[in-house]
């Protein structure tokens, strides 16, 4: 299973969040023992994380859910632009490390303030 692009929008200052259904061949997969990770970085290259997502595996893992956050303070801290992505589930001690979406984030600038 090779990783989906999927492009996303996040407004600057807001909450965002994105629920997926992971499936094999049609097929809902079973995440039970999987974990979820996903990172934002300036470039795919850069040293480090512009910020790291929340992520979970919904309960029950049968069913294949996984939600991937970012805080409105967290998105609000990182400056507009372009960034990447990817979201990966992973097992104990990353004995099976599998991409399921990666892409480009265009953060656009909040305009409104406190």
């Amino acid at each position: 299973m090779s990783a989906a692009t999927y492009n996303l929008s996040i407004d600057q200052g807001t909450t965002f969040a994105l629920d997926l259904t992971v499936k094999e061949a049609g097929v809902v997969k079973d995440l039970t023992g999987y974990q979820a990770r996903a990172q934002l970085r300036r470039t795919k290259s850069a040293a480090t994380a512009a910020a790291s997502f929340t992520c979970s595996v919904l309960i029950p893992a049968s069913q294949g859910k996984v939600k991937m956050e970012l805080s409105a303070s967290q998105s609000d801290a990182i400056d507009s632009g372009l960034y990447f992505y990817d979201l990966e589930i992973f097992t104990a001690s990353d004995v099976i490390v599998k991409r399921l979406i990666e892409g480009q984030i265009v953060l656009s600038q909040s305009i409104t303030r406190d």
